[in-house]
């Protein structure tokens, strides 16, 4: 049966430990975090192994990355996150880190510098033996530049983001460009008008179809977890506990996993017409 996964510290209420506890309860198998500090990362590692969970990911700061394609200390400094991101998935056991290429409505244009950082970042994680996901955001050209770049490297892939797909750039699908380099997944759902990024549970908003994206991961070649990527401190779960948050992700992450067949199948590959 396939894997689902949810992110830590969805919803505030519980510790660590408790959280991690609850979610074992509730059948799921794999988690993703933000990249902590070291420490606080190999402690967390150390509940979830306790708790028989693994992690699937980190997700790499993406507050600045938008200095990566400018010259100077600032993109210095958001590379040397990244590549401590890198050190950090070694260190917990997390096989993949996932990065955005950029960030907001206008960041900047493609720069060589910035080209280079990134070419240095993926070279960096293959000598350490961690895959790079690419994360869709809202700009296509520079995921699209990503894939061509990396298109030989065999430890790069895509992170697909359907919440992202739905509020960023409506009526653009990327697993059909994009979905036989899947190597993970961000799921959640949001109102569908631009810009609207809620990370609610899926079939809460109605901006993202559930339907085409069962379809485009059966018919995908990618057999890893289904990952919620979701927020609960927020006026729309405001009224339930932190465990009634986790129980309904897991009813609600279960109802997608019966739209999707089992990890294992074979699959078509995707056709760009789809």
């Amino acid at each position: 049966m396939r894997k689902i996964g949810i992110n830590l510290r969805a919803k505030s209420g519980l510790t660590d430990e408790e959280y991690i506890k609850t979610i074992k309860e509730l059948g799921f198998d794999t988690v993703f975090s933000m990249v902590w500090g070291m420490e606080e990362s190999l402690k967390t590692a150390e509940l979830l192994a306790k708790a028989g969970l693994t992690y699937d990911t980190l997700h790499s700061p993406y507050k600045k990355i938008n200095d990566m394609w400018s010259a100077g200390e600032a993109g210095g400094a958001m590379y040397a996150s990244l590549t401590n991101g890198v050190d950090t998935c070694l260190a917990v056991g997390a096989p993949i880190m996932v990065v955005h290429l950029s960030s907001g409505l206008t960041p900047p244009p493609p720069t060589d510098v910035g080209r280079g950082r990134f070419i240095d970042l993926v070279d960096y994680a293959g000598k350490k033996g961690i895959k790079i996901a690419f994360e869709n955001q809202r700009m296509l050209g520079n995921i699209g530049w990503a894939f061509e770049e990396f298109k030989d490297a065999e430890h790069v892939g895509f992170c697909w983001d359907c919440g992202h797909e739905a509020c960023f750039t409506g009526g653009r699908q990327y697993m059909p460009l994009f979905g036989e380099r899947l190597i993970c997944t961000h799921i959640h759902d949001n109102d569908g008008l631009f810009n609207h990024d809620q990370h609610r549970l899926p079939f809460d908003g109605g901006g993202v179809n559930y339907d085409r994206f069962a379809k485009y991961i059966r018919e995908s070649s990618y057999t890893g977890a289904l990952m919620l990527e979701v927020e609960g401190d927020n006026d729309f779960y405001a009224d339930i506990t932190c465990e009634e948050f986790l129980r309904r992700a897991a009813e609600k992450i279960k109802k997608l996993r019966e739209r999707v067949a089992p990890a294992g199948e074979a699959g078509t590959r995707l056709q760009v017409n789809n």
